[in-house]
């Protein structure tokens, strides 16, 4: 029971993945903040995160959240909130910095000292590049981008699944082309793709294809990323959604977050804001209808983010379309 509210906090679907035999929940916490936030800050909404019920939680060693999550997840034990560890799925994603042979091992050793964790419950590349080893920092030098040895990286994210260290491993940002290549060496298959998906950018092809290989979409930016350098409010703003939203009694974070969830995806809504983030909950008790999701069908796509970062004259990627396979 939630001790304030009286109630017990809801319960969030969850899906399987394809391998690691862990479910995961539908609806989960993002933790990047940009620009980033005090550590405390973190583990407190971490902690009235899990009062109010959710149970995934997405981190990076990139996002500096690694540890407050790690304080929180421990206090939540302590204070009884949750009875094990074993109740959380907590992501997190190996650096362009790490995505190196004989690194992403050692990478992930470095993310459960920071979480306090034995293990986690899935492990992603976070970009499908490397970039020069022993540096952390965002955004990363031109000159020091890399082509990454998708072979080499994955069969080392296999070994972090095989010792226990992960329970499932996956991608972030990989096109249609660039999952293939994975598949084509790979002994176990990503479990999840982690990528921009909202009604403004609706992945169509990526879904389908992900759909085929058994791969579980999860969306980042499903609400925009509003208030991070590579978000936008365009999705809040966004005509359409207003007007399904207001018709609905529902606000557009809420729209949206049902629409990825009847999509068959798995989505992440990063909100500190504990009144946001209990709205954020209720989506579970009703459905869009066909004319919504019509409507929905029918807003001019385009990609928000657009990963202009990791592209680079010295790098893999001399142009948005090459980052992305022309996946535009």
């Amino acid at each position: 029971m939630d001790a304030r509210s009286g109630s017990a906090p809801s319960k969030i679907p969850e899906a399987g993945l394809n391998s690691g035999g862990r479910k995961m929940p539908l609806l989960g916490l993002g933790t990047a903040a940009s620009p980033p936030v005090p550590p405390e800050a973190t583990k407190l909404a971490v902690l009235e995160a899990i009062e109010l019920g959710y149970r995934h939680f997405d981190t990076a060693a990139l996002y500096g959240t690694e540890e407050p999550l790690g304080d929180a997840v421990s206090e939540a034990l302590s204070r009884g909130l949750i009875k094990s560890r074993e109740e959380l799925f907590i992501t997190s994603k190996l650096w362009c910095s790490d995505a190196h042979s004989g690194l992403v091992l050692p990478a992930l050793q470095k993310s459960l000292k920071n979480l306090k964790l034995d293990y986690i419950d899935l492990y992603l590349i976070h970009w499908p590049v490397s970039s020069k080893p022993g540096t952390y920092e965002f955004p990363i030098k031109k000159e020091e981008f890399l082509p990454m040895d998708f072979k080499a990286v994955w069969a080392e994210m296999e070994e972090c699944q095989t010792k226990g260290l992960t329970k499932s491993i996956g991608v972030s940002n990989f096109s249609c082309k660039k999952i293939s290549e994975i598949l084509a060496t790979a002994q176990v298959p990503p479990a999840v793709n982690q990528v921009e998906f909202n009604p403004l950018w609706q992945q169509k092809k990526l879904k389908e294809f992900c759909r085929d290989h058994k791969i579980l979409l999860t969306a980042y930016a499903a609400l925009g990323a509003k208030g991070t350098i590579w978000g936008s409010n365009r999705v809040l703003e966004c005509e359409q959604l207003k007007e399904i939203a207001e018709a609905r009694g529902k606000t557009v974070a809420q729209i949206c977050l049902r629409w990825a969830f009847e999509q068959g995806v798995s989505a992440l809504a990063k909100s500190f804001n504990k009144e946001r983030m209990k709205e954020n909950l209720k989506i579970f008790e009703w459905e869009l209808t066909e004319e919504e999701n019509k409507k929905i069908s029918e807003i001019p796509q385009s990609r928000g983010c657009l990963g202009e970062d990791y592209i680079s004259v010295y790098g893999p990627f001399k142009t948005i379309e090459e980052l992305w396979d022309g996946e535009m």
